[in-house]
């Protein structure tokens, strides 16, 4: 389909709550999540939400494939993560599950070239439905579950630096992991 511009930090519209989708299996749904894969694909991403392409609807896609037996992993950006599969999320809900938390390094499309480490919980279950309208409801952990949290923030207007006690630990990834081979956005 298309490759859309991804909107970055500044842009008004990425502070903006999202709407729930109200219709299922339209032409207009599949457009959107025909570009968000393409989109998505063509910048190297794991997830994006709608809102980062400038639709304010509840819809976030994401996934990265597993890394074959002993291999680096399958994405750029995120070379140590483990796969994820690669779901259609529509008006999801998050639900964390005991009170662990996790630290890890985030990047985001709509932040080019930096990184930060955000505290998210460590276990949650996420419900939602798939672009069919059939239901989701998964019990995730580890990477799985800090992308499922970094896409759905988009949809509540929160950018990855919102939640970051320690700005200390935020910047330009080359800086931040010198001498490693960081993808840039």
């Amino acid at each position: 389909m298309t490759i859309r511009a991804v909107l970055r930090m500044g842009d008004a519209r990425l502070m903006q709550p999202a709407e729930p989708v109200r219709k299922f299996q339209t032409a207009e749904l599949r457009e959107l999540l025909a570009d968000m894969r393409d989109t998505m694909r063509a910048m190297d991403g794991v997830g994006l939400a709608a809102p980062q392409i400038g639709v304010g609807l509840r819809v976030v896609i994401f996934g990265v494939p597993a890394p074959a037996g002993g291999e680096e992993g399958a994405n750029a950006r995120y070379p140590d993560a483990g796969g994820v599969p690669e779901t259609v999320l529509i008006n999801p809900v998050i639900t964390p599950l005991g009170g662990d938390t996790d630290e890890g390094w985030e990047g985001c499309l709509s932040l080019p070239g930096l990184r930060g480490l955000v505290s998210r919980p460590a276990h949650i279950r996420y419900q939602g439905y798939d672009e069919y309208g059939a239901l989701i409801d998964r019990t995730v952990s580890g990477f799985h579950a800090r992308v499922v949290q970094h896409e759905c923030d988009h949809l509540d207007g929160v950018l990855y630096p919102m939640r970051m006690p320690d700005m200390s630990r935020f910047g330009f990834a080359r800086e931040l992991f010198p001498g490693r081979e960081v993808a840039e956005e």
